[in-house]
């Protein structure tokens, strides 16, 4: 495993996993949302020429596989650790942590932050994209993991976090 990609729904952990795997394989670990990102919650122009910088590199770990980055990113890992979660469980995790960030007003990514308010308000809030994509995500993963052009990536599907906890500590 040197070249891994953490997928899964929004609020599955994917960023916990991600940095929890770099420091165990010492492997450089990139926040894909901080590229993706700009102000405004706008889409970075050079994001795929900085996506296609990092996984250009030999050992890597990255958290998210945007659409416009896909094909360069799926080329390039080894290992696709998919956060299957129950749609239940995720949208919990990615409400508190809604919560926990529009109350705090901590920022995110290029001056970017939550808002409580838009939860209700705002289509693409995080807590109603992930309700709203959980779905997709996983078809997306499932056509992703058996096309015949990726049967060099290592797929470890877990299905809920002792899955994962189980997982990560049989890497020790």
């Amino acid at each position: 495993m040197q070249r891994i990609l953490v997928g899964g729904s929004s609020g599955a952990g994917k960023s916990t996993m991600a940095q929890q795997l770099a420091a165990m394989l010492d492997l450089r670990y990139v926040e894909v949302d901080a590229l993706f990102h700009g102000a405004g919650w706008t889409e970075r122009p050079e994001f795929v020429d900085d996506v296609t910088a990092v996984v250009s590199g030999e050992r890597w770990v990255i958290d998210h596989d945007y659409g416009v980055a896909r094909a360069v990113v799926w080329s390039r890992i080894d290992t696709f650790v998919w956060l299957d979660y129950p749609r239940w469980l995720t949208e919990w995790r990615v409400l508190r942590r809604s919560i926990i960030r529009g109350a705090m007003r901590r920022e995110l990514w290029n001056g970017n932050r939550e808002s409580l308010r838009n939860i209700f308000v705002d289509p693409d809030h995080p807590v109603r994209w992930s309700w709203r994509h959980h779905g997709r995500k996983r078809a997306h993963y499932e056509d992703w993991t058996a096309r015949p052009d990726n049967a060099h990536v290592d797929v470890i599907r877990l299905r809920m976090p002792s899955d994962a906890r189980g997982w990560l500590s049989s890497l020790d």
